[in-house]
């Protein structure tokens, strides 16, 4: 937000009626309401909002350089924030799906979405810092994004993800980061079946996963000090460079590269399937023949 002065300031006020503050530009928002009525601000611009309770919906499309905080956008402001440019959300309760539809630069800070299902599509350059959400498709075909202490409830998430970091994250998810590009993923934990499928340049490091058939159809999995708890029929046909420091229960038809790990407890690796000279299998430190 351009730290322009302060035109109009609404404070403890209750706004009703469709396009309540239409093309609002320039002003400070306290302590109100927008009850019944659509778009309230739409097309908006330059605007500072804080202790403030979004009733209705579609609150903010269309808007540019806003900043948002300790607010409450109720579970009937649905779709609310689409096409946005520049906003920065902080210390906020979002109880409503579908919000942040196509928008740019967005931040949440110290926020909590409880329903977050189809929450974050399709925008780019995203901070997460500290954010908790539950709800299935979250973040689908978005990039560029760098979440830190994302607490995460809800399957088929980050599906499409291009060009992001996640540091520190705890997800538990079905079908997470499928179809994703240049992703990196460190410090984290995830619980879920059929992870990262169909990506490209996908990377672990530092992180725990729990999953069933896993870590499949990866062109250049990387994987670096990495656990893998109750995970089985894990990395068929991806390429991979896989550093292991646990077990793994089942690794079945890698398609090439290197995998390392203390154990494998099932190795299936069938060469009407894949070539198996391509894939080298080292445990307890030694090359295993398969």
């Amino acid at each position: 937000m351009t730290e322009s002065v302060i035109g109009i300031r609404h404070t403890q006020q209750r706004f009703t009626g469709e396009r309540a503050l239409f093309f609002e530009s320039g002003s400070e928002i306290s302590y109100c309401i927008f009850d019944e009525g659509e778009s309230p601000l739409k097309h908006s611009s330059d605007i500072r909002i804080d202790h403030t309770a979004f009733e209705w919906k579609y609150p903010l499309w269309y808007s540019k350089n806003i900043i948002m905080e300790n607010c409450t956008v109720h579970e009937t402001g649905r779709a609310g924030i689409w096409y946005t440019d520049n906003i920065t959300v902080r210390d906020t309760l979002i109880a409503a799906p579908k919000t942040f539809r196509r928008c740019r630069k967005v931040m949440l800070e110290n926020c909590t979405l409880t329903n977050a299902a189809e929450t974050l599509w399709s925008c780019s350059d995203i901070t997460l810092d500290n954010v908790s959400a539950k709800g299935d498709y979250f973040a689908m075909n978005s990039e560029n994004i760098r979440a830190k202490g994302l607490r995460l409830a809800g399957n088929y998430s980050f599906d499409g993800v291009k060009n992001s970091v996640f540091d520190g994250c705890e997800l538990i998810s079905k079908d997470s980061f499928w179809n994703t590009e240049n992703v990196v993923v460190k410090n984290s934990s995830i619980s879920g079946e059929y992870i990262g499928w169909n990506s490209r340049g996908l990377t672990f490091e530092n992180c725990t996963i729990e999953s069933l058939q896993g870590l499949c159809y990866i062109d250049g999995l990387k994987m670096i000090n990495c656990r893998l708890i109750n995970t089985t029929l894990s990395f068929e046909y991806s390429n991979c460079d896989a550093q292991i420091i646990s077990g793994i229960d089942s690794v079945k038809n890698p398609s090439s590269g290197r995998i390392s790990a203390e154990y494998i407890g099932e190795l299936i690796m069938e060469p009407d399937r894949v070539d198996v000279s391509r894939t080298q299998i080292i445990t307890g430190g030694h090359k295993d023949e398969v």
